[in-house]
């Protein structure tokens, strides 16, 4: 299930938002050559991605930051960008801009902190923008539990959009990030559970004043979980009026006389 777009469109640009997204990208797009060198790219994470036993030992605390910025592959960043596009913009306009990118960026360190202490003795290198982001979605979920997130859902004969509140989308996710952390030991390298649900939580909390200063549960109460702003209306969205079936004529109704032709 991949999320596509949400029905909660913004009221004011998302600068920050943009920003991160071309930030990313070209960053990524800089180093894109070291992929045909193994090595070479080996020690740039080595060197700009989190360490968790560096950070144990008290050092390399600069790439708690340098690490939110690079990215294992094209899919890597695909992925994140488009979580990204679809969360962060919501929350920009809550939280206006300056907000925001504090938001982001304290979601982001939280995260890396978090996966260094699930796993304090690793020596592989941790990169990728998904804490942040995860905190992005736990911040989501708090102000609009009931947004409707499209996702495209592809089961081999199944292929189809569909609508989905945000508490469903987002809270399969959280619970596989625990599931799939709790059952992987800690000295397999590929993905850093415990950054995203650590970072989800972290967005969670500090999301909490902002809910608050809305109205807290009467916020919830006034719209029903729902964006306080209409939601937008897409081509592909279900229609409410239901389909007809087209019935086929009685069979005495159906059938005409042929006329023979005349001939001259």
């Amino acid at each position: 299930m991949i999320p596509i777009r949400d029905h909660n469109p913004a009221t004011r640009t998302a600068y920050f938002t943009y920003g991160l997204l071309a930030l990313n990208v070209v960053i990524f797009l800089a180093y894109v050559p070291m992929f045909s060198d193994p090595r070479r790219l080996t020690g740039f994470f080595l060197t700009y991605g989190i360490i968790p036993a560096q950070i144990e030992a008290g050092g390399a605390y600069g790439t708690l930051l340098t690490s939110m910025f690079l990215h294992g592959g094209w899919m890597h960043l695909l992925g994140n960008m488009l979580f990204l596009h679809i969360f962060g913009d919501n929350l920009e306009d809550r939280l206006g801009h300056l907000r925001f990118g504090l938001f982001y960026l304290a979601c982001g360190l939280g995260a890396g902190m978090i996966q260094v202490l699930a796993d304090p003795g690793s020596t592989v290198p941790v990169v990728g923008a998904s804490g942040a982001i995860a905190g992005l979605m736990g911040g989501y979920l708090l102000m609009f539990p009931r947004a409707r997130i499209d996702i495209f859902v592809f089961l081999i004969v199944l292929v189809r959009i569909i609508p989905v509140p945000a508490w469903a989308m987002l809270g399969l996710w959280f619970g596989l990030q625990v599931f799939n952390g709790l059952g992987t030991p800690s000295d397999v390298g590929g993905v850093a559970y415990w950054a995203h649900a650590g970072g989800f939580v972290l967005g969670m909390v500090l999301m909490v004043p902002s809910w608050i200063r809305a109205g807290g549960p009467a916020f919830w109460a006034r719209t029903n979980g729902h964006p306080d702003n209409p939601e937008a209306r897409y081509r592909f969205a279900r229609s409410p009026v239901p389909r007809v079936r087209r019935r086929r004529a009685p069979p005495e109704i159906s059938r005409v006389p042929r006329v023979p032709k005349r001939k001259g």
